[in-house]
């Protein structure tokens, strides 16, 4: 053989390899997650899924018994078993989203098919089914970016069905919209799944939790069990629920939508339950299914919100309404400026509203004690905190009659804390607002919070975060670390003259 033949074979052979190994150009080219649960869980046909959708959400509004509420829905619980069985739940979700208009959908489902450790974020630029594409949230990227806890794991990517299977309805239902999908592994350090998150929705995002309930019990087993399971997710019981991870696959997801929920004041509600044995399955061996609603705070235009915010002469009606608490329970003698009942009779008194009572006596902190969430009505948490902060600050002594007069009373009252996005230290230096914001702090079991008076004592940030943190049981300096959770509020208050 000539040796130019030889080179000729030789040119030949090495553009071989490099065909071999490269890549498949169309799916980099446009970086699609190809459907992998067409044509099992649910028709591959666009024309049948569309109608298969569609019929069941026929039936699913004839069904519904549970009347949509007058606050928007924040998140949601759905199945993702086949469409068969399951298939009438989760279109039971339907009604729910009817006239809600979200850009931001983030599905957590749980890991069925690799096991990792952690949570799995697709590096894919959309998610295709049969119906089209639905593209991909840059919020997904940059959780990627900011927590080491989230990674792309191809394997789960090209198996896992539990994302997938939820998107038709979707589709169906809502506009344009994108997704942050989100598979989660193992159970480790699912704090850090939390906070991160905690950092991303806002005013135009879902939550939904794809996952079944029971797996493979008789039926009537199955819906007592899914019963109480469904109670401990009404009731926001994660400790029972991480007691007993096998009531639901979706445990994890679960259980970072119950911490949400806590902190956003977030009320669940039952929709719809039904288990295979209901659908299309025999009754030997079923699984458990629900849709589940998650209802929030309605959402508040400007001008609500200026009728929101409360007089000075309402301020002083709440003043009295704390004194007058404390005297009762100390049994001398007050008057206030009216009848307090018909004084309190406006709609603001009975709205729900975080507050907090602070006594001073002789310029010192003699008692302090709030809730941070709308838990009761105005009037109502300003009686009992007053009482609480007289009598029931484990820091003081209860007041004595002696001190009643001498005592300076301060009411506040709280809007809803929101989460606050931060990348490291010195960006939460920079975002937190002094003499504007309150803070709250959470890492594991620890938490504390600082009205926003205290930057009067503490108009320092770092001094500020440090005292908080240690308040909360922390090292001082653990808020450099960047892995605490922080929420910011305001307050309205208002003070006795001296």
């Amino acid at each position: 053989m000539k040796l130019q033949d030889k080179y000729i074979l030789i040119l030949f052979a090495l553009i071989g390899i490099c065909l071999v190994l490269a890549p498949d150009s169309g799916v980099l080219a446009d970086s699609v997650r190809k459907p992998v649960a067409a044509g099992q869980f649910y028709p591959d046909d666009p024309a049948r899924l569309k109608e298969m959708i569609t019929d069941l959400t026929r039936q699913a509004e004839k069904n519904l018994t549970e009347a949509k509420t007058e606050q928007p829905v924040k998140a949601l619980v759905m199945p993702h078993a086949g469409y068969i069985y399951s298939g009438l739940t989760a279109a039971h979700a339907a009604p729910i989203l009817k006239d809600e208009d979200f850009t931001k959908i983030i599905i957590m489902a749980p890991d069925h098919r690799v096991g990792f450790s952690g949570g799995a974020i697709t590096d894919a630029k959309s998610y295709q089914t049969p119906l089209g594409r639905v593209g991909i949230h840059p919020d997904a990227d940059k959780l990627k970016e900011k927590y080491k806890y989230f990674r792309t794991i191809p394997a789960s990517d090209a198996r896992e069905h539990a994302v997938e299977v939820i998107l038709p309805f979707l589709q169906v239902w809502l506009d344009d919209f994108k997704i942050i999908p989100i598979v989660l592994g193992s159970g480790d350090n699912l704090q850090s799944c939390i906070s991160a998150v905690e950092t991303i929705p806002d005013q135009n995002t879902l939550v939904i939790v794809s996952t079944d309930l029971s797996h493979y019990l008789p039926y009537e087993k199955a819906v007592s069990r899914d019963k109480k399971t469904i109670k401990i997710i009404e009731n926001l019981q994660a400790e029972a629920l991480s007691a007993d991870p096998k009531r639901a696959c979706g445990h994890l997801p679960l259980l970072v939508l119950m911490e949400l929920a806590k902190s956003r004041n977030w009320n669940p509600r039952l929709i719809h339950y039904a288990n295979s044995g209901d659908t299309a399955g025999k009754r030997d061996k079923v699984v458990g299914y629900a849709t589940i609603a998650f209802y929030g705070e309605k959402k508040m235009n400007k001008q609500d919100t200026e009728k929101q915010k409360i007089s000075n002469q309402k301020g002083e009606i709440l003043l009295e309404a704390a004194r007058k608490s404390i005297a009762e329970r100390l049994g001398v003698s007050y008057e206030t400026s009216g009848d307090l009942k018909s004084m309190t009779d406006d709609p603001v008194f009975q709205s729900m509203q975080g507050t907090f009572v602070t006594l001073n006596l002789n310029g010192q902190l003699r008692g302090c004690i709030g809730n941070l969430m709308p838990e009761k009505p105005l009037i109502e948490g300003v009686k009992d905190n007053a009482v609480n902060a007289a009598f029931n600050d484990p820091r003081f002594a209860p007041l004595s009659k002696e001190e009643f007069s001498r005592i300076q009373i301060e009411v506040s009252v709280l809007t809803e804390p929101k989460p606050l996005e931060y990348k490291d230290a010195q960006d939460l230096l920079d975002s937190i607002r002094p003499n504007v914001d309150g803070l709250i702090i959470r890492k594991g079991a620890h938490s504390s919070t600082f009205l926003p008076q205290v930057w009067k004592q503490l108009p320092d940030k770092k001094s500020f975060l440090r005292q908080l943190c240690m308040k909360a049981g922390l090292a001082p300096e653990e808020w450099k670390k960047g892995d605490i959770r922080v929420f910011t509020y305001q307050v309205q208050y208002f003070e006795e003259k001296a």
